[in-house]
């Protein structure tokens, strides 16, 4: 019977959760910031490897619960990176097809991943299209379009069920700063930036919530202008966060702030941060990263004690050829060296310097003591 599939495939998807610990909480000293922790959750130890791993298993709870995945459908989704890895994990597991629709342009190794979890890729040659496409797709093959740019921010239970606001404050718990003065997020559907802003809320913290945003990304505009058609014609250099468009689950009233972060300090950041603890992370990382060590010197000039947490989305290992590869940065025209000092002389002094319009580091920021909130 249709529901008793159903309930197997809700239970195998549970049995997998139960198989997996937690993701770990990592603290980074910062010896010229003492009052200030900063704090990293590692979510590239999920069984795929990233942050995704928590959204396709909530897309797919969500699409069983609502009954438009059963036995036998095929599940298709509009993603050319991390969450269509996933997807293609908990398909298999479930025994479905599934296909990842994706521009041509995709890395080989992003392909040869989704491939190794028995996923099927369809190659679009206009990105633009890619949406359309997937859609398109799931009506010819009679399956089910997953569409996480819609469904993110409403598949996630956001009052609890161990998302991921409430792992942090769990693992916060007994910290000397157990409650966060920042959490430092990414947005690429806005599902993750949805369900912490929703939780801190819930509960009555006092948190604030900053939402980076890298290079030729509309949502730091949006946040700002909140004129939900700007689109622009190409997307941001750094997988997994800022689109081109507003997304249906971007949530702006639940972000408190938004930094706009070059995408030269984000593969800075990621490097820095590798030489600080010995693991190698994806630019995503490294765009929480650069945002979270600017907000904790500030915390620092202004004498305030706290705690700053941030994530870390993907291993470093599925770059190697782009973000890792000088000759790609080369290429692409990335020079890393003005962040890089900017981001050394922040984790030395504790003092946040602007990068001036030449590249080069300039005089230290000055730091208001009011804080920067949401229009």
């Amino acid at each position: 019977m249709p529901r008793t599939w159903t309930q197997e495939a809700i239970h195998r998807i549970e049995r997998d959760y139960q198989r997996s610990s937690d993701t770990h909480l990592l603290l980074l000293e910062l010896p010229a910031m003492p009052k200030v922790q900063l704090y990293i959750k590692d979510e590239s130890t999920h069984p795929t490897g990233s942050l995704k791993h928590r959204l396709a298993r909530s897309l797919f709870l969500y699409a069983l619960c609502n009954g438009w995945i059963r036995d036998q459908t095929t599940i298709v989704e509009a993603s050319s990176g991390s969450t269509a890895v996933s997807e293609a994990y908990f398909a298999r597991m479930l025994g479905l097809p599934f296909i990842a629709v994706m521009p041509r342009s995709t890395s080989p190794s992003k392909v040869a991943l989704i491939e190794f979890y028995g996923g099927r890729c369809h190659f679009t040659d206009d990105p633009s299209q890619m949406y359309a496409e997937a859609q398109q797709v799931a009506r010819d093959c009679k399956g089910h379009y997953m569409d996480q740019f819609t469904h993110a921010e409403r598949a996630t239970d956001w009052r609890g069920n161990n998302n991921i606001a409430e792992s942090i404050f769990q693992q916060m718990a007994d910290e000397p700063n157990a409650v966060p003065r920042w959490i430092v997020v990414g947005a690429g559907t806005g599902g993750t930036s949805a369900t912490i802003g929703r939780y801190i809320r819930y509960q009555g913290h006092m948190t604030q919530l900053c939402v980076v945003d890298p290079d030729r990304s509309v949502f730091y505009d949006y946040f700002h202008g909140r004129d939900a058609s700007i689109t622009i014609d190409q997307g941001s250099d750094v997988e997994g966060i800022g689109r081109p468009r507003v997304e249906p689950s971007f949530v702006p009233d639940v972000i408190d702030r938004m930094m706009r972060v070059p995408n030269a300090a984000s593969y800075a950041g990621m490097r820095f941060l590798e030489r600080l603890i010995g693991r190698r992370y994806g630019a995503s990382t490294g765009t929480d990263f650069y945002g979270a060590l600017q907000l904790a010197c500030e915390m620092a000039g202004r004498g305030e004690s706290g705690s700053i947490v941030t994530l870390a989305c993907d291993a470093g290992d599925r770059y190697l050829d782009t973000y890792y590869n000088t000759a790609w940065l080369s290429r692409n025209g990335y020079d890393l060296a003005p962040y890089d000092a900017q981001l050394q002389r922040a984790f030395d002094t504790g003092t946040w310097s602007d990068v001036g319009p030449a590249g080069a580091p300039a005089r230290p920021q000055k730091i208001d003591a009011a804080l920067v909130t949401a229009p």
